[in-house]
């Protein structure tokens, strides 16, 4: 694939838009634009780079701050306009230190909302919470209500009951992140590492 290969007839500036996603969970992390010599230097180093519009120059992003998107794949859209790159970024891709410029932590489904509310009642630990009780409790107690919810789980997968081995992974997927959050691990940390197994 090469910068000529793209059709930018339409775009008025002759820039490529291109959209930065997370290549382990996916989240869209930014929008930015190459010419052709960001493409190349994205190309050739694996590392992306921009055409900045407000400095009318390249920036490879990360420079200065060390927060680096290294490439893992690269795919054209269906028009041959638009670039989706799956990256690998060091750190915060967003200047504000957050994981992305976009405010959108619904896209990254149900289990990461559900880690951010175990997240947030640890940090505010109110009364009359289940979650709050566990904490308080300890570590023993969370990795014992593992033990059983997977113990629970394992019973409604030899039955052969789906609806009941359902709402037992369900209560092990709950306690499991309540550990993981008493352990200071995020969801996505455990993705990195099965990511690393997979490569």
């Amino acid at each position: 694939m090469q910068f000529s290969d793209f059709k930018l007839d339409k775009t008025g500036d002759g820039l490529l838009p291109v959209i930065i996603q997370d290549s382990v969970t996916l989240k869209v992390l930014m929008l930015g634009y190459m010419n052709e010599e960001a493409f190349d230097r994205t190309c050739a180093e694996g590392r992306v780079c921009f055409w900045s519009r407000s400095r009318k120059s390249l920036w490879t992003k990360g420079e200065t701050s060390g927060n680096y998107l290294f490439v893992e794949a690269m795919y054209p859209d269906c028009d041959m306009d638009t670039l989706l790159i799956k990256a690998r970024p060091v750190g915060p891709t967003c200047h504000r230190g957050t994981t992305a410029c976009f405010d959108t932590p619904e896209d990254e489904g149900f289990v990461r909302r559900l880690a951010e509310v175990v997240r947030e009642r640890h940090a505010q630990m109110p009364d009359n919470s289940y979650t709050t009780s566990l904490f308080i409790k300890g570590v023993k107690t969370i990795a014992k209500k593992v033990g059983e919810e997977s113990a629970e789980t394992l019973i409604e997968a030899v039955s052969g009951k789906r609806d009941r081995f359902i709402y037992e992974a369900s209560d092990l997927i709950y306690h499991l992140l309540v550990l993981l959050e008493q352990m200071d691990v995020r969801p996505e940390d455990i993705e990195r590492e099965l990511a690393l197994r997979h490569r």
